[in-house]
């Protein structure tokens, strides 16, 4: 890892069973995996994932693969698949291996064999909907397909048939022999394989037939031998399924499914068809859109690795549900910029001021620390002149008791400058301030013989003349509620946040800003954290606000849970 964070995972009861594990003699070297299926982008819920099952591999000396899902072609494409790798290396990982289910196909299709003729599978001839309804209820046992005990010779034919291309989608599927009346409705003969005539991005038209999740995903584990597979609580139903397969089938190893709590985060959804539907509908501009969950998205907003590795490793690792605060994230980002990323000055929403004793035509130059607490990151030159730009929120014509910025006769120090006094406003036909005539005070400069004066306010400003032109896009909360897809009653698309993005285009930068490049961070003064967008050009710098200085949204989400 490049960054400084915390490498070591905290202690959870995953890392205390392994352990215990290990020292028992009960296995020898960890073995984990990360499987994805190439079917869309990544989002922060799989990052939880990631740093767990890499770091629980490091920390017994192990490794972790990395196996592409790819049993349902319909859906796959190499794009998600590119996606992928490119957000798990942005994280910092390194995998041993890369793999795919579709690697193992003819070894999966071998263990349907083996399950036909040990008579614990067999070819259903019933369509999706009668199956579905012959499994039953939580409180009723499921119904035996006619099927069921046909002679292992005749499922044997049948099912290489279904592979041979002899009968259409949907004809048959292979269904798993285990106990319609069981309690656990995954064990009520599961489907193995179906029939599907699609276009695999790998095996292209080898295979008409397509393993199920279920039967792919442990014998897969098993063939890599994985010692531990990490699954999300939705998956507990199907570790009896999963173990049953291992047992029943010769595989060379046997790895044990571990279960933990998904991330569920509040202000956002991370559904995959959601997410699907928010980028397919319009609603953002695509899967890095910056206010997309996808870590494609977020790495475009300006999150830093170690951030997210950060914030994986506070939340922790449980078996309990619960939903973290969006903050919690933003946090770890602001104490991560915080500590590294240069200062520079912008000025979002420009007034003129003109200095009215600072010479015409002439500039003077300031040294400006890149960052208050840490000189190794040196000083940079600030030109002023006679013109500057600074922000509109930064006067008050009317001004309150205890607004300490600029206001008619008052006083505020230029930031790295000097003091300055409003004389002046000019305003246009329509009554709008349009421009502050000031004068500074010489002496106030730093060095000066009242450098040391004292004023209230302090403010970031831009030389006129040299202020390079920009576009600075403020992005917010994707949606404008906690809960977005918790109201059933209601289209989770309803409580889209209307504020989520505003787009500035007269905004005004710092010289030292003109050469910014994708992966710098900057703090512009009093404003936040922002980066630059890919779409930046020559002359033309783009830069998206990664994080505000201060949580905004902490008093409404008080005030929210407050009812």
């Amino acid at each position: 890892m490049t960054e400084s964070d915390s490498t070591t995972a905290p202690a959870h009861f995953i890392l205390s069973r392994i352990r215990a594990e290990v020292e028992a003699g009960q296995c020898d070297r960890v073995i984990t995996r990360f499987p994805p299926e190439p079917n869309g982008y990544l989002h922060i819920g799989h990052a939880k994932s990631i740093v767990l099952n890499f770091s629980v591999a490091a920390a017994f000396g192990g490794y972790t693969n990395l196996r592409f899902d790819d049993t349902n072609p319909a859906r796959e494409e190499q794009r998600f698949i590119d996606s992928i790798r490119e957000d798990v290396r942005w994280l910092g990982y390194a995998w041993e291996h890369e793999r795919y289910a579709s690697d193992y196909f003819e070894t999966l299709y071998e263990y349907a064999l083996h399950l036909i003729d040990h008579g614990l599978a067999y070819v259903d001839g019933q369509d999706a909907d009668t199956i579905r309804a012959q499994r039953g209820t939580l409180t009723e046992a499921g119904v035996d397909s006619p099927d069921r005990d046909r002679p292992a010779a005749e499922n044997r034919d049948l099912f290489e048939r279904m592979r041979a291309g002899e009968f259409p989608d949907g004809a048959y599927v292979l269904r798993a022999k285990i106990d319609m009346a069981s309690p656990n409705i995954n064990l009520r003969d599961p489907v193995l394989y179906r029939i599907r005539r699609q276009h695999h991005h790998r095996t292209g038209d080898e295979w008409l037939i397509y393993p199920t999740y279920d039967f792919a995903h442990g014998q897969s584990d098993a063939i890599e031998h994985i010692t531990h597979s990490l699954c999300t609580m939705e998956f507990e139903d199907h570790r009896p399924l999963y173990d049953w397969l291992i047992e029943h089938l010769p595989v060379p190893s046997r790895p044990v499914q571990i279960e933990f709590a998904k991330l569920n985060i509040d202000f956002t959804v991370l559904s995959k068809r959601r997410l699907t539907r928010l980028v397919g509908e319009g609603h953002v501009a695509g899967w890095d859109d910056p206010r997309m969950p996808t870590l494609a998205g977020l790495r475009r907003r300006g999150f830093t690795p170690a951030s997210v590795r950060n914030f994986c490793n506070e939340i922790g690792v449980t078996k309990s549900e619960g939903i973290i605060p969006y903050g919690v994230l933003e946090r770890q980002l602001r104490d991560d910029l915080n500590a590294r990323a240069p200062r520079r000055m912008a000025v979002l929403r420009p007034l003129r001021v003109v200095l009215t004793n600072f010479p015409d035509g002439e500039t003077e130059w300031f040294e400006a620390a890149n960052h208050p607490q840490d000189p190794g990151m040196g000083t940079r030159r600030v030109p002023i002149t006679r013109e500057i730009v600074i922000e509109q929120d930064d006067f008050r014509e009317e001004a309150p008791r205890k607004f300490f910025r600029l206001k008619p006769g008052g006083e505020v120090r230029l930031r790295n400058a000097f003091i300055i006094r409003c004389d002046e406003v000019v305003k246009d036909a329509a009554g709008e301030v349009i421009e502050l005539r000031c004068s500074l005070d010489p002496d106030s400069r730093t060095g000066g013989p009242r450098a040391d004066r004292k004023v209230k306010g302090t403010i970031h400003w831009v030389s006129a003349e040299h202020a390079v032109p920009a576009e600075v896009r403020l992005y917010d909360r994707l949606f404008n509620v906690p809960h977005p897809a918790g109201d059933r009653e209601r289209d989770f698309i309803e409580h889209l946040n209307p504020d989520s993005l505003q787009i500035l285009d007269g905004v005004r930068v710092e010289p030292a800003l003109a050469e910014a490049a994708a992966g710098d961070f900057f703090q512009f003064e009093r404003l936040g954290y922002f980066v630059p967008d890919r779409d930046s050009r020559p002359g033309g710098p783009v830069f998206n606000r990664a994080v505000t200085l201060r949580d905004t949204w902490a008093k409404l989400e008080k005030e929210l849970a407050a009812g």
